[in-house]
């Protein structure tokens, strides 16, 4: 009996942990990796293939002014969301003024409303017909747009405005959580030295919450060099427009692919950045202070209370009210005439979609998340966070990077199945969802392997010892122990890359195939047809079904209120 216990413990210790054999979880992991690079790989290829003459074209021509533009519109963000994210999550993690435990969650909400529906609604909320200019014109007794000047919007400040408006809560979320881990200690030193509230702020806090601040300025820079729709619709060329349109429109590939590099090594550039202003910086959990009780904040009185509260609604009534509003208005009118049946395949076809990358996307950042957790060297580290870096390239540069070679094997196999059998199987891939299905994979990774590795590291591994010891292998220890405790992680991951999925505009655009259209497409066909109203329902039910990321993400981040 002992000689065999000592047998399984050898066993055990020989399987978990750190192991350094290239089993069929190593191979798995290699395989995940390569596919996630075959974009990047594809793209490098493409952009040095096209001629030198095509190159220099677009130096002179697009590439100088897409490229000022992004950088104009990526600095306008960054001081904008930096500035919201900071002072909204200032004021609500260290004053008491009426509203705080609202704010403290509705805060979040913009991040429910996708950056092109986001466009569309303030276009038509500032727009000449819209409820703003209406009432300058009644109050002031204007006829037309010739007797008074307003602010467009159709333009690369309205862009960093409705952008930044939508993104913030990335900085907002991220420097809340530093500043409530910092508690009162800093806020307490700074008050010895007789600083006021502000300059506490600004000469304490923010520099201690610097690596939050530029972790949520990041994030919110790049959905936005990711986002496509807004910035089409309000009237501005980026460098991710130009890639989808010099491709659709020029039907130049490798001047899209060249673009794209372009892009790819701006996104890295923001990554490198945001690694340089994290260096060094380090910060520990004091709770609430210097005392053991729960977290105290200062109460706000008289012009103060109510210039929080006015700091606090402007973003959630602007960011996700004027949405809300604008979309909810039309859709109650549009509504009255039915359900377009368009609408209901749109409806069915995103589900489908989501749902089957929302499956796949899952079943692999398990393998990978077990992966790491069984062998833990180094190179699996490396290739498992490699796998999940679609999350830092736009849509358009995946879509690019996956079409071209799944493009190329389709006509492979339809050339081969023509001369050996006489039939045509058409593209097989391409014109099917599949590609879009892997966009999804690749791009969404990061949020279920997340999800899915956080789950992970809340299950002791003894209990894995112990099912080793007993005789079971990975496959039935993953199966019958870690499976059934990991079910509230692994549906968070589902239910979070579905959502994202199912709002996808870059890579959906560019990749559909004919006759397939999602929730996305249809608004985005109805709105550059300048039919907003009829796209309303569609926007509002993206909308909302993005409201329960919003929650858990409250739920699990926010738990101080």
């Amino acid at each position: 009996m002992a000689v065999a216990k000592q047998k399984s413990m050898g066993k055990a210790l020989q399987a978990f942990p750190h192991s350094y054999r290239w089993d069929g979880l190593s191979i798995a992991t290699i395989l995940v990796a390569a596919l996630v690079a075959l974009p990047i790989v594809t793209l490098i290829v493409v952009a040095f293939s096209g001629n030198t003459e095509n190159l220099v074209r677009l130096g002179s021509t697009i590439l100088p002014r897409a490229t000022a533009t992004t950088l104009i519109l990526l600095a306008g963000l960054a001081v904008l969301t930096g500035f919201v994210g900071a002072l909204s999550a200032w004021l609500v993690t260290f004053f008491e003024f009426p509203g705080r435990r609202i704010f403290s969650w509705a805060l979040v909400l913009p991040l429910a409303v996708p950056t092109y529906i986001s466009a569309y609604a303030f276009v038509e909320f500032f727009g000449f017909t819209g409820p703003l200019q209406t009432l300058v014109r009644t109050l002031f007794g204007f006829t037309s747009a010739r007797d008074y000047w307003f602010p467009e919007i159709r333009n690369l400040g309205g862009a960093v405005l409705v952008l930044s408006l939508v993104l913030y809560p990335y900085v907002y979320l991220s420097v809340r959580a530093l500043f409530f881990l910092q508690g009162r200690r800093a806020i307490e030193a700074g008050e010895v030295l007789g600083a006021s509230h502000s300059r506490i702020l600004t000469k304490i806090l923010l520099p201690l919450a610097r690596p939050a601040l530029a972790l949520g300025i990041i994030l919110a820079l790049m959905e936005a060099i990711n986002d496509i729709g807004a910035i089409e619709y309000l009237g501005v060329q980026t460098l991710t427009f130009s890639i989808f349109s010099v491709w659709v429109n020029q039907n130049d590939i490798a001047g899209s692919a060249q673009i794209a590099l372009v892009l790819l090594v701006l996104v890295f550039g923001l990554i490198l950045g945001e690694r340089f202003a994290r260096r060094g910086q380090r910060y520990s959990e004091v709770g609430g202070g210097s005392t053991t009780g729960p977290f105290k904040r200062y109460d706000l009185t008289g012009a103060g209370k109510w210039g929080a509260f006015i700091g606090c609604t402007l973003p959630v009534a602007l960011g996700f009210g004027v949405p809300f509003f604008v979309l909810g208005f039309y859709a109650q009118r549009y509504l009255t005439r039915g359900f377009d049946e368009k609408l209901i395949s749109a409806i069915f076809t995103s589900v489908g979609l989501a749902g089957i990358a929302a499956l796949i996307t899952v079943l692999v950042a398990l393998l990978l998340s077990y992966t790491v957790r069984v062998k833990g060297t180094k190179p699996i580290n490396a290739l498992v966070r490699f796998a999940s870096i679609g999350y830092a390239m736009p849509g358009t540069i995946i879509a690019l990077g996956i079409f071209l070679p799944l493009a190329r094997f389709d006509n492979i196999v339809d050339g081969y199945m023509r001369d050996w059998l006489g039939i045509s199987t058409g593209l097989l891939i391409t014109g099917s969802g599949a590609t879009l299905v892997y966009a999804y994979v690749v791009r969404f990774m990061v949020i279920a392997e997340g999800s899915i590795d956080g789950g992970f590291k809340k299950i002791s591994t003894s209990l894995d010892m112990a099912a080793y010891c007993y005789g079971k292998g990975r496959l039935q220890t993953l199966r019958e122990i870690l499976l059934p405790l990991m079910r509230p992680a692994i549906a968070t991951a589902a239910l979070l890359v579905f959502i994202d999925s199912l709002k996808e505009l870059s890579a959906t655009l560019m990749l559909r195939p004919f006759g397939i259209e999602t929730l996305a497409i249809y608004v985005h066909d109805l709105a550059s047809r300048g039919r907003i109203e009829q796209a309303s329902v569609a926007s509002l039910i993206i909308m909302l079904v993005g409201v329960i990321p919003v929650i858990v993400l409250t739920r699990t981040t926010l738990r101080d209120h």
